[in-house]
């Protein structure tokens, strides 16, 4: 399976959903980098299930367990010659960094039905032709796996911060509802709200309200996330299939609910003259002197693959949570007949909201070891 992404930065993803653990294994990690726990546990947190009444009714607990690959950093500063064990603060070693979280909260038999049945819109039928079976909960294919895509995501952020980076999302729409948009032009990325992010907590209440009837009609809805990058660096990134837009691409659709991802003004360049799309370049007073910004930003930081200097801003689409309480039509592959299938279990009626915090890390991923390949 294809579960590693990174040129310098290699991460592998590995276990399922209702298997004992999930994990991720992160090569090419350099020596030296910073980890609080306690706020990668944060990150963590936003994405864990059954914390809020627009999540899965499943509650893990997502307490990740360094297995190898840091040291704990003691008062004074420095890391000791140690294993990794409670300490508050890690320093990576630069071997392979090993971390796992335990699946707590497993019920496989809610997925008897769907053995030979397989669920509409979800991997099933193509995981059968390939893999000759249908694993509980959707195995590998699971959004459960997004946990540990944020453990390295989450780990990527602290470092990039350390750089002058930062990295937020929010949630752009909920269905017909819509959040406020990010400002492009903006130097810093705002502070939004881990509970329910979103900039206008008026769109927020509204999108919780859609959540809460799509879920008593038994039903899922989707929605959109838009995501800003601030402070990266003019020229970072390869042109071609070494593009800052081919690399955050690749770690966005890991994110198994994304359907769709543009950049800048994304499809509205395909009603645009060039008059009506090309950012003009002017000079602009910086920290520490004249630097050139766009007056614009429809291109969203990135120009020919690489970083423009302005924020690098894109959007995805999320589907529905294809698991939903109504009766669906389906065929039992062993029988080859046509069924009526209803999925039993714990969903999300809107994966939207746990799922920000997915697109963060993956971003904060492509970001890395882009920055590593410079």
């Amino acid at each position: 399976m294809a579960v590693r992404f990174g040129e310098k930065l290699q991460v592998e993803i590995y276990g399922t959903s209702h298997g004992p653990c999930i994990g991720v294994k992160i090569c090419g990690i350099p020596e030296g980098w910073r980890i609080d726990r306690s706020v990668l546990q944060d990150f963590l947190n936003r994405r864990a299930p059954g914390r809020n009444a627009w999540s899965t009714a499943r509650k893990e607990a997502d307490r990740p367990e360094f297995l190898s690959g840091v040291k704990p950093v003691s008062d004074t500063g420095q890391a000791e010659d140690q294993a990794a064990g409670p300490a508050d603060v890690l320093e990576t070693t630069g071997e392979p960094l090993v971390c796992e979280i335990r699946n707590t909260n497993v019920r496989p038999q809610d997925y008897e039905k769907t053995a030979v049945v397989p669920r509409p819109a979800h991997a099933d039928y193509p995981a059968w032709v390939k893999y000759g079976r249908i694993e509980s909960g959707g195995g590998p294919f699971s959004a459960r796996l997004t946990a540990a895509l944020c453990i390295a995501g989450g780990i990527c952020l602290q470092q990039l911060e350390a750089q002058g980076i930062r990295i937020c999302a929010h949630i752009a729409s909920i269905g017909s509802c819509r959040d406020a948009a990010l400002d492009p032009m903006a130097e810093v990325t705002p502070e939004i709200s881990p509970e329910f992010p979103v900039i206008d907590p008026a769109a927020g209440e509204a999108m919780k309200e859609i959540i809460a009837e799509v879920k008593a009609a038994g039903d899922s809805i989707g929605g959109s996330i838009e995501c800003m990058i601030c402070g990266m660096p003019a020229g970072a990134g390869e042109p071609l299939f070494g593009s800052i837009e081919s690399r955050i691409c690749q770690t966005v659709f890991a994110v198994p609910a994304v359907k769709g991802i543009e950049f800048g003004a994304g499809f509205e360049v395909a009603g645009m003259k060039g008059s009506e799309n090309n950012d003009a370049f002017v000079i602009a007073e910086g920290a520490s002197g004249p630097v050139v910004r766009t007056e614009t930003n429809r291109h969203g930081g990135i120009l020919g693959g690489l970083a423009s200097g302005m924020p690098i801003v894109f959007r995805t689409a999320m589907k529905p949570t294809p698991s939903i309480a109504l009766p669906q039509r389906s065929v039992d592959l062993t029988a080859m007949e046509e069924t009526e299938l209803v999925v039993e279990g714990r969903h999300d009626p809107c994966i939207v909201p746990r799922a920000v915090p997915c697109i963060e890390a993956a971003a904060a991923i492509a970001i890395a070891d882009v920055l590593l390949t410079e």
